[in-house]
């Protein structure tokens, strides 16, 4: 499975919603989330529920992203688009053991 593919399908998705100046665009060094160049928390909340519709999709079951465990972590899984991927790799390789 395309992670990284997953994400910026989601980030195409979620940029046809957003003004020309929100749009975020497709690198894993993109800043998602804790910057002024971030989504706002409904914007995240919006990204998040797409790539998890599209995890579900591809894998056949649910995995929730924005968990107790996402919320706890020292470094946010969700500040970069290479750190998302990153968590998102962790849970399902998580999954197959």
């Amino acid at each position: 499975m395309d992670v990284l593919k997953i994400i910026f399908d989601s980030i195409d998705e979620l940029n046809l919603d957003l003004e020309e100046s929100e749009k975020i665009s497709k690198t894993e060094e993109t800043q998602i989330f804790g910057t002024g160049d971030s989504l706002d928390s409904l914007q995240l909340v919006n990204l998040i529920t797409i790539i998890e519709q599209k995890l579900e999709e591809e894998k056949g079951q649910f995995i929730s992203l924005a968990d107790e465990r996402a919320m706890s972590m020292e470094q946010s899984p969700f500040k970069t688009v290479g750190s998302l991927k990153y968590y998102i790799e962790t849970l399902i390789n998580e999954r197959k053991n």
